[in-house]
């Protein structure tokens, strides 16, 4: 067996036993021992793709889903590049990622030989682990390191705060195995019973948590993340603190806020006292309204996500604190002293908060059911709310997950996520196959994803899957207003060069996008046709047509609608 081969199948190997079950494949040349090991391992599932920008960001969509460490392999020089933008979301998301770059032997290295770039440390501080692999030579000890590199790789992805590892893979030719059947010098087997090289501890203990102090005021703030959501809503039952919840927090359940982001703006609420004290969990970055709610907090506990099954101190460091107004980060809360979990609290407070929870909610759906011809907001709302049990969401960045924020109801059943590390629209619709490939592997039922035109545009290549490999059941619900909706609500609406600038129009169709890749194309306009439009199976393409400055009036007239109601009613 050649060195580079023998390499390929022992790193294989050994992740294959630490648990990688799922690995992404973009093709080229210096990766092929990589490759050939993967595909022949009975135990990994292979997703191949032509672009690896695309395949980068599929590996997110399987990882962040599975919570799970999946592998991405590309070939040297550019490829590497192209994995960037996945890397700095799955980074800033907390998302595991092993990824797995083929480079030049280093006498190949800065003498201009074909596809070559400076591959080491490429991706800067964004991964937990960067190793330059070396190259593979048939003496005694590589088995082990390459093992243990393995599993160190593995436990890097996973511990602390979960996110990528680089691994540069130097392969010298031959490339491809080869017929010679020399004895290595060391048995390139791993440890007995398929046993990882290196075993790890159970569980850690869980953090002792942080009594809250018994105030009145208090409020909870679910923000972007991959926690447990049900501490929370217990806390916000115990203590009757009002619960705002993004929606990818998958925490607006029960009576949690659906309409805090119009409440947070409404001049009467925002008379109100300030509250003596948030605790928040997660990443609170998606509205300017609960950023300016936390600048007026007394007090704000963070819990730190990073903590949460880990209370080592490098966990507890990951935290958000994006107005940095945080008094107190802690790996775990408990009520109250004297809360009673069996007789919920009710105060003024929580008594206001929910009366102007159900005139906000009242006001909204009026004005969103004004109209029978599908709107963003309206879009928005009634996909969550048509979504059977058991269903995934993937939420496109820009206005899809803030239209969610705004109008989703509060709902049990369904399981939302999106790229909120970094907001990007770039990789959306590989992302959400990635998501939707994962989601049903493990059982789960139906996926959806809503995005932006701009999006389906920029990674139309997410639909184009090979003949033979795996292909979700999802639905990709597209709301073409024809350029950056998100502008339309901004401070850039009235410059000049606003159109060109920022609004850039691009007179696509997603019918045309759709047939490229040959999938199944809806154009959807009426709000009662939206349950038929997405029944199907696979990929499927469903287009709803907006206009942006419309829309932009339809949000100001929902704001202003709730305002008259709050400051009717309370």
């Amino acid at each position: 067996m050649n060195p580079s081969t023998a390499l390929a199948r022992v790193l294989v190997d050994e992740l294959a036993r630490c648990g990688l079950a799922e690995a992404v494949v973009a093709p080229g040349s210096r990766s092929t021992p990589l490759a050939l090991a993967l595909v022949a391992h009975p135990g990994i599932r292979v997703h191949v793709r032509i672009d690896e920008r695309s395949a980068s960001f599929l590996a997110l969509g399987l990882a962040r889903v599975s919570r799970r460490p999946v592998a991405v392999v590309c070939t040297s020089g550019t490829a590497a590049a192209n994995f960037h933008p996945a890397v700095m979301e799955a980074d800033e998301s907390g998302v595991p990622l092993l990824v797995l770059t083929a480079d030049r032997p280093p006498e190949l290295r800065g003498t201009g030989a074909n596809q070559t770039v400076d591959q080491i440390g490429l991706y800067g501080g964004a991964v937990r682990l960067f190793a330059e692999v070396g190259t593979p030579d048939p003496v005694p000890g590589m088995v082990a390191y390459w093992r243990s590199l393995a599993c160190r790789a593995w436990g890097s992805a996973l511990g602390g705060r979960s996110g990528p590892v680089h691994l540069n893979v130097a392969f010298r030719d031959p490339l491809t195995p080869d017929a010679d059947t020399g004895a290595w010098p060391e048995p390139l087997e791993g440890r007995d019973g398929g046993r990882a090289w290196i075993g790890r501890p159970g569980p850690l203990t869980e953090p002792a948590p942080f009594t809250l102090p018994d105030v009145e005021r208090g409020v909870i703030v679910c923000g972007d993340g991959d926690y447990d959501p049900v501490p929370f809503l217990a806390l916000a039952e115990a203590t009757g603190w009002p619960l705002l919840a993004e929606p990818t927090s998958n925490a607006r359940r029960a009576d949690a806020l659906s309409t805090y982001r119009q409440l947070l703006a409404s001049p009467r609420v925002a008379a109100r006292p300030a509250p003596e004290l948030v605790v928040s969990v997660g990443r609170p970055n998606l509205s300017r309204q609960i950023l300016a709610y936390l600048r007026r907090a007394e007090r704000h506990v963070v819990v730190s996500a990073g903590a949460l099954g880990d209370p080592s101190a490098n966990a507890l460091n990951a935290f958000s604190d994006p107005v940095r107004t945080a008094t107190d980060v802690v790996a775990a809360v408990a009520p109250p002293a004297g809360a009673d979990p069996g007789a919920p609290r009710r105060t003024e407070w929580s008594r206001a908060w929910s009366e102007a929870e159900s005139v906000a909610r009242a006001a909204l759906d009026a004005v969103l059911d004004e109209e029978e011809v599908l709107s963003e907001p309206r879009l928005a709302r009634d996909l969550v709310a048509h979504m059977p049990a058991g269903s995934l969401l993937f939420a496109g960045s820009s206005m899809p997950i803030r239209d969610l924020d705004a109008t989703m109801r509060a709902r049990c059943g369904v399981r939302l996520v999106g790229n909120r590390g970094v907001s990007g629209i770039d990789g959306s619709v590989s992302t959400a196959i990635g998501a939707a490939l994962a989601h049903q592997a493990g059982g789960g039922g139906h996926a959806y994803a809503l995005l932006g035109d701009l999006a389906m545009l920029h990674d139309q290549n997410g639909l184009l899957i090979g003949p033979g490999e795996p292909r979700p059941d999802l639905a990709i619900v597209v709301v073409n207003n024809d350029g950056g909706g998100i502008f339309s609500g901004l401070e850039q609406a009235g410059h000049p060069d606003f159109e060109r600038v920022f609004g850039t129009p691009h007179g696509a169709s997603m019918e045309r996008v759709a047939a490229v890749a040959d999938v199944p194309y809806t154009r959807l306009e009426w709000a009662t046709d939206l349950p038929k439009a997405l029944l199907g199976e696979g990929p499927r393409l469903i287009e709803v047509c907006t206009h942006r400055g419309g829309s932009a009036a339809l949000r100001r007239r929902i704001q202003a609608a709730v305002d008259a109601a709050v400051e009717g009613a309370l």
